[in-house]
């Protein structure tokens, strides 16, 4: 049976960044994934605490030298890998100086989220799609981790909708109580709003309070849906667009059970699309 090609994006991920729940549940998902018949790509930022020294990075000159347009303004996309320890995967790091070399995820020492985070955002998501352009690689299924690729689903609904590659992939949010996926509206709305994207089209990331979460966008254009912590739980059960599409609850008191869960699920959502 031909592999299904699964595009792998995370805004964090073991041993790179450490110390809260999304980055030791996605760093065991990839090897569980190819050892299940899944071929994988996977794409995270190159924050300024992950040690290229100790990970063994380099830059991959052929899919490095891209500009990346946010709010006409370029910035330069650098691509490094190294290999995932234990397994024979490699990881491609999106690399920037002006978003990704700070030594803080999404805020600074004091504790207050970057202003410019709807701006990294923005970049990561376009800049993950058009380095799978590069790639030639079209993913059956586009797997999101964490709401730094909330945009993700919206790109490749709307920005790229006649982009051959993306045409039959299958788009996952996976969304974890994690801080800072509320963003400021009046920055988000002009930051994100890249190619042919318009302001109708971020509308479902606006809150009834006029702030913006990645986490209802991202419900919104996503083809299916996985809920791993308690708290996006509740927040999706007031959302209505959840009950309109396949959803996974997480439940993360055994491991082994959950893993297989989201194993089964993907299978389905796989099975679906040949089906249709």
């Amino acid at each position: 049976m031909e592999k299904k090609r699964l595009l792998f994006v995370t805004q964090e991920m073991e041993p790179y960044t450490e110390g809260n729940f999304i980055s030791y549940l996605v760093a065991r998902l990839p090897k569980l994934l190819h050892d299940n018949g899944f071929e994988l790509r996977i794409l995270m930022p190159r924050y300024g605490i992950v040690n290229e020294r100790r990970h063994r990075l380099h830059e991959v000159v052929r899919l490095s030298g891209m500009n990346i347009i946010v709010d006409d303004d370029d910035y330069p996309l650098i691509i490094k890998v190294a290999s995932l320890p234990n397994s024979r995967l490699q990881v491609y790091f999106l690399d920037n100086e002006d978003f990704f070399r700070r030594r803080f995820l999404f805020e600074d020492e004091k504790g207050m989220p970057f202003e410019d985070n709807p701006d990294r955002a923005a970049f990561f998501c376009k800049g993950a799609l058009e380095t799978v352009k590069k790639f030639g690689w079209p993913p059956d299924i586009i797997l999101c981790h964490g709401w730094l690729s909330g945009l993700i689903p919206l790109y490749v609904r709307k920005a790229y909708q006649m982009e051959p590659l993306f045409m039959h992939s299958t788009v996952v949010f996976c969304a974890y109580d994690t801080p800072h996926e509320r963003l400021n509206a009046e920055h988000f709305l002009k930051k994100a709003a890249i190619n042919n994207i318009q302001r109708a089209d971020l509308e479902p990331y606006l809150s009834e309070e006029g702030a913006v979460s990645m986490h209802k966008g991202a419900f919104y254009y996503a083809d299916a849906v996985v809920l791993a912590e308690a708290g996006v739980q509740a927040e999706a059960e007031r959302t209505e667009l959840i009950a309109r599409k396949p959803v996974l609850t997480w439940r993360s008191e055994e491991n082994g059970n959950m893993f297989e869960g989201l194993l089964n699920f993907l299978r389905q959502l796989t099975t679906v699309e040949e089906v249709s």
